[in-house]
């Protein structure tokens, strides 16, 4: 670790607004910020001109693979995707092989997180082996350290179990996430039901799968007590539920993708599997009230929903081909190119807000204060960039964005006091 690192001449900006000041810090700590700083000469000197100072960004949403499908990506190759794209804490979603439903795999992942490029926090499933049919040992898992539980990639069908899991999660102290899906009704799909499955001939999953769960658990959170967050939302019709939740002041957080804010259900006609994701790409007036509702704050997070694959998976035919695509290195700059929002609105949405939903509102996400942990990422919000997938972190490589010219790019990124990012290039 530097002995002290300076971040000089950019523009801090966090939850208390924004100024101009230089950033010290020391031993993994912020110890001052102020206009003109005075370094000491030992210093290692990282030029923020031109840029805005954050606290790191948070995704509570990242499949890193890790164990058991490292041909996809692996904790490390993850967490470096992730410092890149300005990221110093992420969750791990717990739909590995073997799954994330015990204490020792749970240990697994945090040792292989231990010298990560980001801090690897972990998310464990709901039920065993994400079936839906037995509760996950969660308080083992939450002993260790786990403060989100989901069964992501599966919604938990069964209305009784999912109550018994939020009565759990409330005796614990700790946050169920739910993959808003009715099997029942999503069966078969591989794509958004509407009028461009049926010009493809592609089965379609209907916006009511979606809608018809978030119901339920709002439900739940209400008979419960217990909070409950979403998600990657992508209807309108369950948007507005969730909206009506947090009227009626139920503990409801929910959060979107960038591919749900920036790709429609007709990019799936060049039959591309690497625009098939799951919840499925949608019309342009989900997309609209998606972005509305990261706007007025009834979508609290953007979240990338990271899901590497190798590419002979993504070769495959359409209807045979895993969901899912790459968003660490690119979420960022899709946020700012695409929503008509202040970038301190667009980090509210990428760092404090989500760090505050997974329970690490004390160590990352905070204001850039003497004091804070140093958990930073300089971003150059004017530079233009091109998506080329070669050059990305990921293992993998099915990024819909290739050759998309993007704005806004991670110039540092500071690691408990480390440069993990200098001028856009990996330390580790």
């Amino acid at each position: 670790m530097a002995a002290d690192i300076v971040l000089r001449g950019g523009a801090v900006v966090d939850a208390t607004g924004g100024r101009r000041a230089d950033v010290l810090v020391h031993d993994g700590v912020v110890t001052a910020v102020d206009g003109d700083l005075e370094a000491p000469a030992s210093a290692l000197v990282l030029d923020a001109g031109g840029c805005v100072v954050a606290p790191g960004l948070v995704d509570l949403h990242a499949h890193l693979r890790q164990p058991g499908r490292e041909e996809a990506e692996t904790v490390e190759s993850g967490s470096r995707a992730a410092a890149l794209g300005g990221y110093t804490a992420l969750v791990a979603m717990p739909n590995t092989d073997p799954p994330i439903d015990s204490a020792a795999v749970v240990r697994e992942v945090l040792e292989l997180g231990a010298g990560a490029c980001c801090d690897v926090r972990v998310a464990g499933a709901i039920t065993k082996g994400r079936r839906g049919e037995e509760l996950a040992p969660m308080g083992e898992m939450a002993a260790l350290g786990v403060r989100i539980f989901t069964d992501d990639g599966n919604g938990v069908q069964d209305a009784r179990l999912m109550r018994r899991a939020f009565e759990y999660s409330s005796a614990l102290g700790v946050l169920l996430a739910q993959h808003c899906e009715d099997d029942e009704l999503a069966e078969g799909g591989h794509m958004h039901e509407g009028e461009w499955s049926s010009r493809l001939g592609i089965p379609g999953i209907p916006v009511e799968a979606e809608a018809m769960m978030v119901a339920r658990d709002v439900a739940l959170a209400e008979l419960t007590g217990a909070p409950v967050h979403f998600l990657h939302l992508s209807t309108a019709m369950a948007i507005a539920m969730v909206r009506a939740a947090k009227a009626a002041d139920l503990p409801v957080t929910a959060e979107a993708t960038p591919h749900h804010f920036t790709l429609t259900d007709e990019a799936v006609a060049s039959y591309d599997p690497l625009f098939k994701v799951n919840p499925p790409l949608r019309p342009r007036a989900d997309i609209d009230a998606v972005k509305a509702a990261l706007a007025d704050g009834t979508i609290d997070a953007i979240a990338t929903d990271h899901a590497p694959h190798p590419q002979e998976a993504k070769e495959l035919p359409f209807d045979q081909a895993p969901p899912g695509m790459l968003g660490l290195e690119t979420a960022l700059a899709l946020a700012i190119d695409e929503l008509d929002l202040p970038l301190e609105r667009v980090l509210a949405l990428l760092s404090w807000q989500p760090a505050h939903i997974a329970g690490l509102a004390g160590q990352h996400g905070g204001p850039i204060a003497e004091g804070a942990a140093a958990n930073l990422c300089v971003i150059d919000a004017d530079a233009r960039w091109v998506v080329e997938p070669e050059r990305l972190a990921s293992r993998s490589r099915n990024t819909p964005y290739a050759g998309r010219k993007l704005t806004g790019k991670v110039r540092h990124t500071v690691l408990r006091g480390e440069p993990v990012v200098v001028d856009g290039e990996a330390q580790r």
